[in-house]
């Protein structure tokens, strides 16, 4: 086969399979069109259309006076159908139009904005964005005012699609507590907590897929609206918040410090009036990074004496009088040093005195002696005070106590000394408050709340009561005992620095090394828990900061001066918290002069001065007094060896007498007869105890 017939066949075969594919294609062409018409054009439907979630607006976050700490705000971005607007509508205003969108939005010209609104219009876009910074309602307005847009959504073809922005009026104020939802449904703080309240109920909206990518929303009968979510009352008091973030932050930028935390409850109720985490920026700024208070573990240090000493007296028969030697201020425990942060130590003190001036040396010495052969024991008193438990509050991310018990991996000789003043185990602040809290509620141990109530508009949804978490923490004996040596800590001890004079503040300072890479460092994080008026106590309050830096390293000049701040400034504000002035008394012909309490014969004589009847059926020398007709009875008052006398309504030199003569050390505050007692009547007490006397 010569060259020329070889190119010819080649070419003809060529031409076959160009033409057979050509038929293919058109076969498949018909098949696609005819066949498969429906399923195709269903399909391009879908493809251009959908059904696209509509989030719900979010409920907002209220304080507990009903101040605005979190809500959504309108905003909107704008769009233009342009096949929308007629042709004499569009012509006449699309240059007006151009210079007000210049004007208002700042980064276009006009003439660029013009050439947009053009070219829109010539392509047939249907959905096109004009600008994507976000407008408020105030603005929308006024641009449905414009040119082109006045004509309305139909003829005029602008489009403001809403988004809910969520705003803060009171900008960082308890950022880290209120928290946010991200757009994956993930956050910290009440917004994530109560997401499934605030979210609302999304629905659904009809959108159609243009140029570009863009989805336009398309209105349909099928559309279903959103359920706007319900509110949350909080506890948060803005303006005790707004005091206690104030003082925490001027302690940390005074000592230079990494963190800190202050958490403020009311003692009755449970409810958190105020807290605030901030972290250092490394720059002299502070900002709420992380929520310390409810969702990070610490070592408590010395505030845990307070249980140290709880077991001691719940399960041994030691006295507050009883005397310690803590020596140099250092002792070994197996191959450990135990030291105090008094330089040269304390030496033979009581118990009490070893407490309020916080020696380790003397709380490892005591556990030592009296659980070291059974340490489950003490480590029990955590279960007991739901320490080794999360809370359950109501802020998701609460971690578990972190506590190594006997026969545990970690577990060792020291552990237990160590325990004692407050090492080798981890909780949150807030338990610590919570304990605290229990001291000041009687024994009471309840729940912190955050939340009191979930709302739609003024109808009540849910509500969340007190909850105890343990109604007795512990006996009543030792319950006084430990309110008076909490009261000697700032009375006399190591945080006396902040003792005032119009109200008593009972607390303990706490002052722990910072544990890293497992070895303790010489940084530290100070610490103060405790309540106030301590007499009658209505708030309790934590105060933590770490890693401060200078010479001041202590809890009791670092964390306690801001305890005392909040304190002050709580108590100014609140009248409730004075003693009321006492009103002048006039006597009068027909009323019996006021004989509440003292020595019979004294009282009896008084009335028989007075030509007042009266009567006894008691031959004890110290009695009460109750009204008969015109004359007065005379009932048998608790007296007693080793217990604490009634003195209500005596006179300040018969209250003196009488609690002097029981061994008790009096503090008292006011004039004229004893009107409230710090220990209950007939409670056991031991020689060196103090009370304190509120007279009116």
């Amino acid at each position: 086969m010569n060259i020329k017939k070889s190119i010819l066949l080649r070419v003809r075969v060529a031409f076959l399979a160009v033409m057979l594919f050509a038929i293919a294609v058109i076969a498949k062409i018909g098949h696609i069109q005819f066949a498969e018409g429906e399923k195709w054009a269903a399909m391009g439907e879908r493809i251009s259309f959908d059904y696209k979630r509509v989030k719900a607006t979010r409920g907002n976050i209220y304080s507990d006076n009903g101040s605005l700490l979190a809500t959504s705000l309108p905003f909107y971005k704008i769009a233009f159908d342009a096949t929308l607007p007629k042709d004499d509508v569009f012509k006449k205003g699309v240059d007006s139009l151009a210079w007000h969108l210049a004007t208002f939005f700042k980064d276009k010209s006009k003439k660029e904005y013009k050439e947009m609104l053009i070219d829109a219009r010539e392509t047939g876009k249907q959905y096109i964005v004009l600008n994507r910074k976000q407008i408020d309602y105030q603005d929308k307005k006024t641009m449905m005012t414009w040119p082109i847009f006045r004509q309305g959504r139909l003829r005029g073809g602008a489009i403001f699609e809403k988004v809910d922005v969520r705003y803060r009026p009171f900008s960082n104020l308890s950022r880290r507590t209120i928290g946010y939802v991200n757009e994956n449904d993930k956050g910290v703080g009440l917004e994530y907590s109560f997401n499934q309240h605030l979210g609302g109920q999304d629905g659904y909206a009809y959108y159609q897929k243009i140029a570009g990518g863009i989805w336009k929303p398309i209105f349909d009968a099928n559309n279903v609206k959103a359920v706007d979510g319900l509110d949350l009352q909080t506890t948060l008091d803005v303006n005790l918040q707004d005091v206690a973030e104030t003082a925490l932050h001027k302690a940390m930028l005074q000592h230079d410090a990494d963190d800190g935390l202050v958490a403020v409850m009311e003692v009755k109720t449970g409810e958190i009036k105020a807290v605030s985490n901030l972290s250092s920026d490394g720059k002299g700024n502070f900002y709420e990074k992380f929520q310390f208070a409810a969702a990070m573990n610490f070592e408590p240090g010395s505030t845990f004496k307070l249980v140290t000493m709880m077991a001691l007296l719940e399960d041994t028969n030691i006295e507050l009088t009883d005397s310690i030697d803590t020596g140099n201020g250092e002792h070994m425990f197996y191959n450990k040093t135990v030291r105090d942060h008094e330089e040269g130590g304390l030496g033979r003190v009581t118990i009490a005195e070893a407490f309020e001036h916080s020696s380790n040396v003397a709380m490892a010495k005591l556990v030592d002696k009296h659980f070291g052969v059974k340490p489950q024991k003490f480590v029990e008193y955590l279960d007991r005070l739901k320490l080794s438990k999360p809370l359950g509050v109501q802020l998701v991310g609460e971690p578990m106590p972190k506590i190594t018990r006997p026969g545990e991996k970690g577990w060792s000789g020291i552990s237990l000394p160590w325990m004692a003043y407050g090492y080798g185990f981890e909780f949150t602040p807030l338990h610590t408050l919570a304990l605290y809290n229990a001291v000041a509620n009687d024994g009471v141990m309840i729940r912190p709340v955050f939340v009191k109530s979930v709302k739609k508009a003024d109808s009540e949804e849910e509500s969340y009561e007190t909850d105890v978490l343990n109604s007795k923490i512990c006996s009543r004996e030792t319950l006084n005992k430990l309110k008076l040596l909490l009261e000697g800590v700032v009375e006399k001890g190591t945080a006396k620095n902040i003792r005032g004079t119009h109200y008593r503040i009972a607390g303990k300072t706490g002052t722990a090394q910072i544990l890293q890479n497992g070895h303790y460092t010489k940084r530290y994080i100070t610490s103060f828990a405790g309540y106030f008026p301590a007499h009658a106590p209505r708030y309790s309050a934590i105060v933590m900061i770490k890693n401060p830096r200078g010479w001041q390293q202590y809890g009791s000049s670092v964390a306690a001066p801001v305890f005392k701040e909040i304190a002050d400034n709580i108590y100014a504000r609140d009248i409730n918290l004075h003693e009321p002035m006492a009103l002048k008394k006039f006597a009068t012909s027909d009323v019996l002069p006021v004989i509440k309490a003292g020595n019979q014969q004294e009282l009896t004589m008084l009335c028989n001065e007075l030509g007042i009847s009266t009567h006894t059926n008691t031959e004890e020398e110290w009695v009460r007094s109750s009204r008969t007709g015109n004359g007065v009875n005379w009932k048998k008052n608790i007296i007693g060896k080793n217990i604490v006398p009634d003195v209500k309504g005596m006179t300040f030199r018969d209250a003196i007498y009488l609690l002097e003569k029981s061994g008790l050390k009096v503090f008292y505050d006011g004039r004229g007869r004893v009107v409230k007692q710090s220990l209950d009547a007939g409670s056991r007490v031991s020689k060196g105890d103090r009370i304190f006397i509120q007279l009116g």
